[in-house]
């Protein structure tokens, strides 16, 4: 796939208006601090803007935009010493098809060298399918880098209807449960993380959701909530967002924050040799390119066309550190 360049918003950066002198002179030491000073703070408001916009999630309804609002604020509050700035271009960041069907919203920040954290992504993507008919999917995922082995996190809401919703929320594993069962046991048993995913089964209106993706069936842990939500009434399906899911979501990311992302928490466990830590950055690399391929390869040129897709997907794969 070729690599189209972004566009810069920065392609006239604001300047202040020249000094006006009887003579021709050089620019003063204090008015280029001004200049700097003044486009650091007009790529700051910009960069506010864009946030921003992501944190809308306009095409959720009001309880599940107040969920993702509280997820992405509490990682990045939790993380901010850990974390770099957005460094996504704008165009990446929130972008359209030429028709205007489709419309998407991407954040991704880097971790700090010194951290744990690979880096956490969140976005939003909404495509008209048929008239009357969209396909909503919304996300929240951190990575953690090859200095730990503990698992990531993700949440998934896939809605293509008022009143039907699909869940996928799992601290993905990063070992190989059946040689490893003390990191089943560390992350999984002593968690106790399978009894979010059985609090929900208890409702009627959930059942068991199996994707057809035997990659992502393959890369869940034994205690992922992939669900299927179905009711005759929007009003219930906010109900059961609140009162349930709501609550399973905030703990589970408590849970990764606590016992996975915590430095301290990790210091003890750190300890790798070179090969260990090599396999691990192979099983990372290969598992990022494949849920790149499986999730957006093949979706995102029939939604955003081939010029916008190729952008998006290079970004994507340049913060994956899958190029």
């Amino acid at each position: 796939m070729g690599i189209i360049s972004c566009n810069t918003l920065f392609s006239s950066s604001p300047s202040l208006p020249p000094l006006t002198l009887s003579t021709r002179t050089k620019p003063s030491p204090f008015s280029k601090k001004l200049r700097v000073r003044a486009q650091f703070q007009f790529m700051e408001d910009h960069d506010d803007l864009l946030r921003r916009k992501f944190m809308e999630f306009p095409y959720l309804s009001a309880t599940g935009r107040q969920l993702m609002v509280e997820l992405m604020s509490t990682m990045e509050d939790r993380l901010q010493s850990q974390l770099l700035p957005c460094s996504l271009p704008p165009d990446v960041r929130n972008f359209k098809n030429p028709n205007g069907s489709a419309e998407a919203s991407l954040h991704i920040r880097s971790g700090q060298k010194s951290s744990l954290i690979d880096f956490v992504i969140g976005s939003w993507i909404h495509c008209k399918i048929q008239p009357g008919v969209s396909l909503n999917i919304t996300s929240i995922s951190a990575y953690l880098n090859s200095s730990t082995k503990a698992p990531n996190f993700v949440l998934e809401l896939i809605q293509s209807s008022p009143t039907s919703l699909v869940l996928i929320l799992d601290l993905p594993h990063r070992k190989d449960l059946v040689l490893h069962p003390d990191y089943l046991k560390e992350y999984y048993q002593d968690t106790a993380l399978d009894s979010y995913r059985q609090s929900l089964l208890k409702l009627p209106e959930i059942k068991p959701y199996v994707t057809p993706s035997l990659f992502i069936r393959s890369a869940l842990s034994p205690t992922s909530s992939m669900l299927k939500i179905d009711v005759e009434e929007e009003e219930k399906l906010e109900e059961i967002l609140r009162d349930h899911v709501s609550q399973a979501g905030k703990e589970v990311l408590g849970v990764w924050l606590d016992r996975c992302a915590r430095k301290e928490e990790q210091e003890e466990k750190r300890v790798m040799g070179e090969e260990e830590k090599l396999e691990m950055e192979r099983r990372d690399k290969n598992s990022r390119k494949k849920s790149i391929e499986e999730d957006l390869g093949s979706q995102f040129p029939r939604m955003f066309g081939e010029e916008v897709s190729c952008r998006v997907l290079h970004a994507i794969k340049e913060a994956f550190g899958v190029l």
